[in-house]
């Protein structure tokens, strides 16, 4: 009896976890801006797993248990069969006007005849057939049925901008905004009813509000699943710095879902190889034998930018591992930039050890049930929405039994940098290959996955001591989003570049005030990595590609770093941050040597700010978001701790008298900043409005690296002030919204002497990321009363969490 109420209290224990969030989405396999896939719910088997930018980026796991089946991760695939084709299944052609038509442009009575006939799809983008530029594009598309029935019935529309249809005169629907791949909406049943079998019309307008032009439509009706599968239950998610771990019930059988990929910052070869591990770990728990097989699949739309894009695939083996390997047919090597991009070159490798006898095949997406139960399907070579399954064979366990895969990225050159093709960091010199990084990845599994437990216990009790349980749990949510939003390569001179995407903002790389607050993370851990974040940055001013006397904002648009594209200067913003970062490295390291190598940058930026520093004129900072300010108080912050941090630096060089006369002159711009931003029981946002406030995040390098800068009161009298501005979820950024940002509320958190204080302001933070409704990897720019997404997300930025790591170690 005991035995039995002990099993229902562990069971109900479980449940009760269970429903307990850690995250807005939790990470699966991250290792750089296109190798990202993640969960966006909290069970795994719910939804499909998706790329950070929100396109489905399917992984499937599929098991039986005793002839009963169970679909574990993913959602089920529904499969569609084309009543009215879109351009990507059939071409076809339609009647369009770019000038506003006349009323009743929609109806199936209105005479297009002098409306052009066009092929489909409409855009700007290398895939549109016709080319469409302007604000506005209408377009009917007449069509017969072959029967006529009620039933249930799909648009299936990918559209860049606002977009209204209309079927047979009726709207049937309408929406604000662009998706960037197919959807699929139903279609109202009292619109289908009116269907006939000859010269329905189906219409639509599209408006271009901003960025790329696209419109493709067709109707599909969803084909019925008569395939008996159950969902697995699942017990409990456990999230970690390097792994993702779940636990589902399968009847009598438990599965152990771990995904772990080793961003290990003390191997940067492990780190920068492109190889997460899959463990499905099957157990009875019952104490009953079972016979179990496994099934793993992963869709080849993690190698396509669109899904309509042709892939080719084949399987292959090294001495240890069979593997499936696909890409694009066209292989389209750094020929797109910007922010809402897939890869669509490189090969995504599933890999699996040859003694565990799986079977590999490649299919389409709606037959990887069939190929899990081993039905005849139909092998596949080349075409679109393909599938790589992997299907492990029938055994009778008594014990925990692993299934392992590898899954696996060569995209054969990662960065433009200005104007030479660079390869990953793992094969800079052109010599290695995937297959040989995947055998080392196999060889190395168990010490790997030591390595990462040991690192993440570690990480998780050093979070506690820094900042207590809700800071530990927001370092974890931290760790591998904030790595996952740069890749590692060299640069021609053999320096190391550590590259970030502007994620969700607007896809810049290597922009200087997105490492500045990225930047806390890499200095616990590794130092050169945020070198890596600045040496492009001094190469484009030291080549003389750079003339400003102030850094640039960016290197371009990822993936093509050949000079900044942001339309707009930052100057005291980005020449504060390259100053206080390389005067953090030195803290970081005991010395000054990288700084001695760039101290004619350093010397002219410092000088700059020593001129336009102290009252900043009408200009962006890093909150870009928010406007232009003049007279930015907290500008001033960054220009004058800058200036202290040059000082510091001098000294480390041996600079003495410039040092003492740099951190002379901060300490005297200090003095008059409180002059200028007292606003009695404050410091304001501007110096010419005293009734107004924000946050001095800047401020907190001035304590973690010991500058003494500034008064402690001046710390002091601002987090009093800040407490009576708390809202549910946070600190608001200043008085002009509600809004705020995570990293700066952490950053301004750290000016605190007190843990009590200290935990104050992070656990609104902490209770945004568990309450959210936001479901996207963590949103760094939130509301702090609703804790709604204000946007952004998957950002680098988050790395700025390890701030009062940092400082804890550097204490």
């Amino acid at each position: 009896m005991k035995k039995f109420l002990l099993i229902a209290l562990i069971g109900l224990s479980n449940l009760l976890y269970a429903q307990d969030r850690e995250a807005p989405a939790y990470p699966l396999i991250t290792h750089d801006p296109y190798l990202s896939i993640w969960s966006f719910t909290d069970e795994i088997n719910t939804q499909p797993t998706k790329h950070w930018t929100g396109t489905d980026h399917d992984l499937l796991g599929y098991i039986n248990v005793d002839g009963v089946n169970y679909w574990f991760l993913g959602s089920e695939v529904r499969n569609y069969q084309d009543v009215l084709s879109a351009s990507d299944q059939k071409k076809y052609q339609a009647q369009i006007t770019e000038k506003k038509p006349a009323q009743g442009w929609e109806k199936n009575n209105f005479n297009d005849r002098n409306w052009k006939s066009a092929s489909a799809p409409f855009g700007n983008t290398q895939q549109a057939e016709t080319r469409w530029e302007s604000d506005n594009l209408w377009l009917r598309r007449k069509f017969d049925l072959e029967q006529v029935k009620d039933e249930k019935l799909y648009l299936k529309l990918s559209h860049d901008d606002n977009v209204e249809v209309f079927l047979n005169g009726e709207q049937i629907f309408s929406r604000n905004g662009w998706n960037h791949k197919y959807e699929y909406f139903e279609i109202p049943q009292a619109a289908v009813k009116k269907l006939k079998r000859k010269d329905n019309i189906l219409a639509v307008h599209v408006n271009n509000t901003a960025g790329g032009q696209f419109l493709d439509i067709g109707i599909v009706r969803e084909l019925e699943d008569k395939s008996k599968k159950e969902a697995a239950e699942q017990l409990s998610v456990e999230f970690r710095a390097t792994q993702t771990e779940y636990v589902l019930r399968c009847g009598g059988v438990d599965v152990n879902l771990t995904f772990t990929s080793p961003l290990l910052m003390d191997d940067l070869d492990v780190l920068a190889r492109l190889v997460s591990y899959i463990s499905i770990k099957t157990t009875p728990n019952d104490n009953e034998a079972h016979e179990v097989q496994v099934y793993f699949g992963a869709s080849t739309a993690i190698a396509v930018n669109e899904s309509n894009q042709i892939v080719t695939a084949e399987l292959s083996s090294t001495n240890e591992l069979s593997y499936l390997k696909a890409g694009t047919k066209s292989q389209e090597i750094l020929e797109k930039s910007g922010d809402d991009l897939r890869i669509d070159w490189g090969y995504l490798y599933v890999a699996a050890s040859k003694d565990a006898n799986a079977k590999q095949t490649v299919s389409l997406a709606n037959d990887a049930f069939n190929a899990f139960k081993g039905s005849k399907v139909q092998p596949v070579r080349e075409g679109q929405n393909l599938i790589l399954n992997t299907v492990f064979p029938k055994t009778k366990i008594t014990s925990e039994k692993d299934h392992l895969v590898l899954l696996g990225y060569d995209d054969e050159y990662s960065i433009n940098y200005f104007g030479k093709n660079l390869r990953p960091w793992w094969n800079s010199d052109g010599k290695n290959t995937l297959e040989k990084e995947l055998s080392k990845a196999y060889q190395n599994y168990s010490s790997i996955i030591e390595k990462c437990k040991a690192f993440d216990k570690k990480l998780y009790e050093d979070g506690i001591e820094a900042g207590g349980k809700e800071y530990a749990e927001l370092l974890e949510i931290g760790y591998r989003q904030s790595i996952a939003a740069h890749k590692l390569v060299k640069s021609p001179e053999g320096e190391i570049l550590f590259l970030s995407k502007e994620n969700n903002s607007n896809g810049s790389i290597n922009t200087v005030d997105v490492t500045y607050p990225s930047a806390p993370l890499y200095l616990v851990y590794n130092p050169d990595l945020l070198k890596g974040m600045l040496n492009g940055i001094f190469y484009y001013s030291e080549s003389g590609k750079w003339k400003k006397p102030f850094p640039a904002h960016d290197l371009g648009t990822y993936p093509i770093a050949t000079g900044q594209t942001y339309g707009e200067d930052m100057p005291v913003e980005e020449a504060g941050n390259m100053i206080i970062l390389t005067a953090a490295i030195a803290k970081a390291e005991g010395n000054a040597q990288y700084a001695k190598e760039h101290w004619e940058s350093l010397t002219q930026w410092a000088n700059y700010l020593a001129e336009e520093g102290l009252d900043p004129a009408n200009q962006l900072s890093t909150d870009d978001f928010s406007g232009h300010l003049a007279r930015n108080a907290n500008l001033s912050v960054k220009a004058i701790v800058a200036i202290g941090s040059y000082g510091y630096m001098a000294e480390q060089i041996g600079e003495t008298q410039t040092a003492e006369e740099y951190t002379i002159m901060a300490r005297s711009m200090a003095k008059k900043w409180m002059e200028l931003a007292d606003a009695g029981d404050h410091y304001a946002l501007t110096f010419d409005d005293k009734n107004t406030w924000s946050q001095k995040y800047n401020l907190v390098w001035d304590k973690v690296m010991d500058l003494n800068i500034f008064p402690r009161e001046v710390f002091d009298e601002e987090l009093k002030f800040y407490l009576t501005k708390q809202n549910e979820y946070g600190l608001p950024l200043d008085n002009r919204a509600d809004y705020s940002k995570s990293d700066w509320i952490i950053w301004t958190a750290t000016l605190a002497e007190s843990d009590e204080t200290f935990k104050k302001f992070i656990t609104p933070v902490y209770k945004f990321a568990t309450e959210t409704g936001g479901r996207v990897p963590m949103s760094d720019w939130h509301f702090t009363t609703s804790g709604d997404v204000r946007g952004f997300k998957a950002r680098s930025v988050v790395g700025g969490y390890f701030i009062k790591l940092l400082q804890e170690k550097w204490e």
